[in-house]
Protein backbone atom coordinates (compact mmCIF):
# COMPACT_ATOMS: atom_id res chain seq x y z
CA UNK A 1 0.00 0.00 0.00
CA UNK A 2 1.11 3.57 -0.58
CA UNK A 3 -0.35 4.84 2.69
CA UNK A 4 0.24 4.08 6.35
CA UNK A 5 -1.17 4.84 9.76
CA UNK A 6 0.37 7.94 11.41
CA UNK A 7 2.86 6.85 14.11
CA UNK A 8 1.25 9.13 16.71
CA UNK A 9 -2.15 7.53 16.15
CA UNK A 10 -0.62 4.06 16.44
CA UNK A 11 1.16 4.96 19.68
CA UNK A 12 -1.98 6.47 21.23
CA UNK A 13 -4.17 3.49 20.30
CA UNK A 14 -1.64 1.01 21.67
CA UNK A 15 -1.13 2.97 24.88
CA UNK A 16 -4.87 2.98 25.59
CA UNK A 17 -5.21 -0.71 24.81
CA UNK A 18 -2.27 -1.76 26.99
CA UNK A 19 -3.50 0.35 29.90
CA UNK A 20 -6.91 -1.29 29.62
CA UNK A 21 -5.51 -4.83 29.46
CA UNK A 22 -2.59 -4.77 31.87
CA UNK A 23 -4.08 -2.53 34.52
CA UNK A 24 -1.88 -2.65 37.63
CA UNK A 25 0.30 -5.41 36.16
CA UNK A 26 0.34 -8.84 34.54
CA UNK A 27 0.32 -10.86 37.76
CA UNK A 28 0.53 -14.22 35.96
CA UNK A 29 3.53 -13.39 33.82
CA UNK A 30 5.36 -11.41 36.50
CA UNK A 31 5.03 -14.27 38.97
CA UNK A 32 6.09 -16.92 36.47
CA UNK A 33 8.80 -15.37 34.28
CA UNK A 34 12.15 -13.90 35.35
CA UNK A 35 12.62 -10.28 34.33
CA UNK A 36 15.70 -10.99 32.22
CA UNK A 37 14.29 -14.06 30.44
CA UNK A 38 14.19 -13.80 26.65
CA UNK A 39 12.51 -15.80 23.89
CA UNK A 40 11.37 -15.66 20.28
CA UNK A 41 8.33 -16.71 18.34
CA UNK A 42 6.21 -16.19 15.25
CA UNK A 43 2.84 -14.69 14.46
CA UNK A 44 1.17 -17.37 12.37
CA UNK A 45 -2.02 -17.18 10.31
CA UNK A 46 -4.30 -20.10 11.11
CA UNK A 47 -6.38 -19.38 8.01
CA UNK A 48 -5.98 -17.63 4.68
CA UNK A 49 -6.73 -13.93 4.50
CA UNK A 50 -5.44 -10.39 4.03
CA UNK A 51 -3.18 -8.86 6.67
CA UNK A 52 -3.67 -5.44 8.25
CA UNK A 53 -2.42 -3.92 11.50
CA UNK A 54 1.24 -4.96 11.59
CA UNK A 55 2.39 -1.53 12.82
CA UNK A 56 -0.02 -1.77 15.75
CA UNK A 57 1.18 -5.25 16.69
CA UNK A 58 4.80 -4.14 16.53
CA UNK A 59 4.08 -1.05 18.62
CA UNK A 60 2.34 -3.12 21.29
CA UNK A 61 5.38 -5.35 21.79
CA UNK A 62 7.88 -2.47 21.63
CA UNK A 63 5.89 -0.41 24.14
CA UNK A 64 6.84 -3.00 26.76
CA UNK A 65 10.30 -3.79 25.37
CA UNK A 66 11.85 -1.00 23.26
CA UNK A 67 14.51 -3.46 22.08
CA UNK A 68 11.96 -5.98 20.83
CA UNK A 69 12.73 -7.25 17.32
CA UNK A 70 9.62 -7.38 15.14
CA UNK A 71 10.34 -8.68 11.64
CA UNK A 72 7.32 -8.75 9.31
CA UNK A 73 7.28 -11.50 6.71
CA UNK A 74 4.51 -9.73 4.77
CA UNK A 75 3.09 -6.22 4.48
CA UNK A 76 -0.35 -4.84 5.23
CA UNK A 77 -2.57 -5.58 2.26
CA UNK A 78 -0.82 -8.85 1.41
CA UNK A 79 -2.72 -12.11 1.09
CA UNK A 80 -1.45 -14.95 3.26
CA UNK A 81 -2.16 -18.67 3.17
CA UNK A 82 -3.14 -20.74 6.16
CA UNK A 83 -0.12 -21.56 8.35
CA UNK A 84 1.90 -18.72 6.86
CA UNK A 85 4.24 -16.77 9.15
CA UNK A 86 3.12 -13.15 9.32
CA UNK A 87 6.00 -11.88 11.45
CA UNK A 88 8.75 -13.05 13.77
CA UNK A 89 9.34 -11.49 17.19
CA UNK A 90 12.10 -11.78 19.75
CA UNK A 91 12.77 -10.02 23.02
CA UNK A 92 11.95 -10.10 26.71
CA UNK A 93 9.54 -12.92 27.46
CA UNK A 94 7.51 -10.82 29.88
CA UNK A 95 6.90 -8.20 27.20
CA UNK A 96 5.90 -10.78 24.62
CA UNK A 97 3.41 -12.41 26.96
CA UNK A 98 1.96 -9.19 28.37
CA UNK A 99 1.54 -7.49 24.99
CA UNK A 100 0.40 -10.61 23.12
CA UNK A 101 -3.36 -10.10 23.45
CA UNK A 102 -3.30 -6.41 22.55
CA UNK A 103 -1.08 -7.06 19.54
CA UNK A 104 -3.32 -9.89 18.36
CA UNK A 105 -6.54 -7.99 19.04
CA UNK A 106 -5.45 -5.26 16.66
CA UNK A 107 -3.95 -7.63 14.09
CA UNK A 108 -6.80 -10.16 13.95
CA UNK A 109 -9.56 -7.54 13.95
CA UNK A 110 -8.06 -5.35 11.25
CA UNK A 111 -6.99 -8.35 9.17
CA UNK A 112 -10.56 -9.64 9.37
CA UNK A 113 -11.84 -6.35 7.98
CA UNK A 114 -9.22 -6.36 5.22
CA UNK A 115 -10.09 -9.96 4.34
CA UNK A 116 -13.84 -9.35 4.11
CA UNK A 117 -13.23 -6.19 2.10
CA UNK A 118 -11.03 -8.04 -0.39
CA UNK A 119 -13.76 -10.64 -0.89
CA UNK A 120 -16.24 -7.92 -1.79
CA UNK A 121 -13.73 -6.20 -4.06
CA UNK A 122 -12.99 -9.46 -5.84
CA UNK A 123 -16.70 -10.15 -6.23
CA UNK A 124 -17.24 -6.93 -8.24
CA UNK A 125 -14.08 -7.22 -10.36
CA UNK A 126 -14.78 -6.16 -13.93
CA UNK A 127 -17.42 -3.62 -12.95
CA UNK A 128 -16.82 0.08 -12.35
CA UNK A 129 -18.20 -0.08 -8.81
CA UNK A 130 -16.02 0.87 -5.86
CA UNK A 131 -16.51 -0.90 -2.53
CA UNK A 132 -16.61 1.64 0.31
CA UNK A 133 -17.12 1.48 4.06
CA UNK A 134 -19.55 3.39 6.31
CA UNK A 135 -19.58 5.04 9.74
CA UNK A 136 -20.71 1.76 11.32
CA UNK A 137 -17.44 1.38 13.20
CA UNK A 138 -16.48 0.56 16.77
CA UNK A 139 -16.22 3.77 18.84
CA UNK A 140 -12.62 4.94 19.01
CA UNK A 141 -11.42 2.60 16.26
CA UNK A 142 -12.83 4.29 13.16
CA UNK A 143 -9.56 5.43 11.61
CA UNK A 144 -7.96 2.03 12.20
CA UNK A 145 -10.92 0.15 10.76
CA UNK A 146 -11.12 2.39 7.72
CA UNK A 147 -7.40 1.87 7.22
CA UNK A 148 -8.05 -1.88 7.17
CA UNK A 149 -10.70 -1.38 4.48
CA UNK A 150 -8.06 0.34 2.36
CA UNK A 151 -5.65 -2.53 3.03
CA UNK A 152 -8.29 -4.86 1.64
CA UNK A 153 -8.61 -2.88 -1.58
CA UNK A 154 -11.71 -0.90 -0.67
CA UNK A 155 -12.23 2.84 -0.36
CA UNK A 156 -13.40 5.12 2.42
CA UNK A 157 -16.72 6.88 2.76
CA UNK A 158 -16.79 9.94 5.00
CA UNK A 159 -14.92 9.71 8.29
CA UNK A 160 -17.41 11.80 10.24
CA UNK A 161 -20.37 14.12 10.13
CA UNK A 162 -18.10 17.04 9.23
CA UNK A 163 -16.74 15.49 6.01
CA UNK A 164 -19.68 16.03 3.70
CA UNK A 165 -23.43 16.54 3.67
CA UNK A 166 -25.42 13.32 3.76
CA UNK A 167 -29.19 13.75 3.87
CA UNK A 168 -30.80 10.57 5.23
CA UNK A 169 -34.42 9.46 5.54
CA UNK A 170 -35.06 11.13 8.90
CA UNK A 171 -33.55 14.39 7.64
CA UNK A 172 -35.96 14.24 4.71
CA UNK A 173 -38.97 13.66 6.96
CA UNK A 174 -37.91 16.49 9.26
CA UNK A 175 -37.38 18.87 6.31
CA UNK A 176 -40.63 18.02 4.56
CA UNK A 177 -39.31 16.17 1.52
CA UNK A 178 -36.30 15.51 -0.68
CA UNK A 179 -36.41 18.75 -2.65
CA UNK A 180 -36.84 20.90 0.44
CA UNK A 181 -34.04 19.15 2.28
CA UNK A 182 -31.51 19.44 -0.54
CA UNK A 183 -32.44 23.02 -1.37
CA UNK A 184 -32.14 24.16 2.23
CA UNK A 185 -28.76 22.52 2.69
CA UNK A 186 -27.50 23.94 -0.60
CA UNK A 187 -28.47 27.43 0.55
CA UNK A 188 -26.57 27.07 3.81
CA UNK A 189 -23.26 25.42 2.88
CA UNK A 190 -20.16 26.55 1.08
CA UNK A 191 -19.63 25.96 -2.61
CA UNK A 192 -16.89 23.40 -1.94
CA UNK A 193 -19.15 21.00 -0.02
CA UNK A 194 -20.83 18.14 -1.85
CA UNK A 195 -24.32 16.93 -1.03
CA UNK A 196 -25.35 13.30 -0.88
CA UNK A 197 -29.06 12.62 -0.62
CA UNK A 198 -30.72 9.31 0.13
CA UNK A 199 -33.58 8.24 -2.12
CA UNK A 200 -35.54 5.02 -1.82
CA UNK A 201 -37.93 5.61 -4.72
CA UNK A 202 -37.33 6.41 -8.38
CA UNK A 203 -39.72 9.35 -8.28
CA UNK A 204 -37.44 11.16 -5.81
CA UNK A 205 -34.46 11.25 -8.15
CA UNK A 206 -35.36 14.24 -10.31
CA UNK A 207 -36.35 16.31 -7.27
CA UNK A 208 -33.01 15.60 -5.59
CA UNK A 209 -31.02 16.42 -8.72
CA UNK A 210 -32.98 19.58 -9.49
CA UNK A 211 -32.31 20.84 -5.97
CA UNK A 212 -28.55 20.32 -6.35
CA UNK A 213 -27.60 16.86 -5.05
CA UNK A 214 -24.17 15.66 -6.17
CA UNK A 215 -24.50 12.05 -4.99
CA UNK A 216 -27.61 9.89 -4.74
CA UNK A 217 -27.68 7.19 -2.08
CA UNK A 218 -29.93 4.57 -3.66
CA UNK A 219 -31.22 2.84 -0.57
CA UNK A 220 -32.40 -0.77 -0.40
CA UNK A 221 -33.18 -1.05 -4.11
CA UNK A 222 -33.01 -4.38 -5.90
CA UNK A 223 -30.61 -4.68 -8.88
CA UNK A 224 -33.34 -4.05 -11.48
CA UNK A 225 -34.46 -0.88 -9.72
CA UNK A 226 -30.86 0.22 -9.29
CA UNK A 227 -30.28 -0.19 -13.02
CA UNK A 228 -33.34 1.95 -13.75
CA UNK A 229 -32.13 4.57 -11.28
CA UNK A 230 -28.74 4.69 -13.01
CA UNK A 231 -30.55 5.16 -16.33
CA UNK A 232 -32.66 8.02 -14.94
CA UNK A 233 -29.67 9.75 -13.36
CA UNK A 234 -27.83 9.50 -16.69
CA UNK A 235 -24.50 10.66 -15.30
CA UNK A 236 -25.86 13.76 -13.57
CA UNK A 237 -24.72 12.52 -10.15
CA UNK A 238 -22.69 9.77 -8.52
CA UNK A 239 -24.87 6.72 -7.86
CA UNK A 240 -24.23 4.92 -4.57
CA UNK A 241 -25.99 1.67 -3.72
CA UNK A 242 -26.58 0.95 -0.06
CA UNK A 243 -28.51 -1.61 1.95
CA UNK A 244 -28.88 -5.38 1.66
CA UNK A 245 -25.30 -5.72 0.43
CA UNK A 246 -23.54 -9.03 1.05
CA UNK A 247 -21.18 -11.35 -0.77
CA UNK A 248 -24.27 -13.04 -2.18
CA UNK A 249 -25.73 -9.83 -3.64
CA UNK A 250 -22.82 -7.49 -4.33
CA UNK A 251 -22.01 -8.76 -7.85
CA UNK A 252 -25.61 -8.26 -9.01
CA UNK A 253 -25.67 -4.81 -7.44
CA UNK A 254 -22.45 -3.88 -9.24
CA UNK A 255 -23.89 -5.07 -12.56
CA UNK A 256 -26.58 -2.38 -12.30
CA UNK A 257 -23.98 0.25 -13.20
CA UNK A 258 -23.73 2.08 -9.88
CA UNK A 259 -20.51 3.94 -9.13
CA UNK A 260 -20.18 3.09 -5.45
CA UNK A 261 -21.42 0.33 -3.16
CA UNK A 262 -21.31 1.10 0.57
CA UNK A 263 -21.06 -1.93 2.82
CA UNK A 264 -21.60 -1.56 6.56
CA UNK A 265 -20.71 -5.15 7.33
CA UNK A 266 -17.06 -4.54 6.37
CA UNK A 267 -16.53 -2.95 9.76
CA UNK A 268 -19.50 -3.93 11.93
CA UNK A 269 -19.59 -7.65 11.13
CA UNK A 270 -16.19 -8.76 9.85
CA UNK A 271 -14.99 -11.92 11.64
CA UNK A 272 -11.49 -11.75 13.05
CA UNK A 273 -8.78 -13.44 11.03
CA UNK A 274 -7.29 -16.24 13.14
CA UNK A 275 -3.66 -15.31 13.85
CA UNK A 276 -1.71 -16.63 16.86
CA UNK A 277 1.64 -16.12 18.54
CA UNK A 278 3.61 -19.37 18.73
CA UNK A 279 6.80 -19.41 20.83
CA UNK A 280 9.74 -21.32 19.43
CA UNK A 281 10.48 -24.54 21.30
Amino acid sequence: MSFALPPRLVAEAVERALAEDIGRGDITTDALIDADDRCMGALVAREAGVVAGLDLAAAAFRALDPDMRFEPAVADGDKVAARAIVARVSGRTRALLSAERVALNFLTHLSGIATLTRRHVDAVAGSKARIVDTRKTLPGLRVLEKYAVRAGGGFNHRFGLDDAVMIKDNHIVAAGGVAAAVARVRANIGHMVKICCEVDRLDQIDDALAAGADVLLLDNMDPATLAEAVRVVAGRAVCEASGKVSLDTVAAIASSGVDVISVGRLTHSAPALDIALDFDD
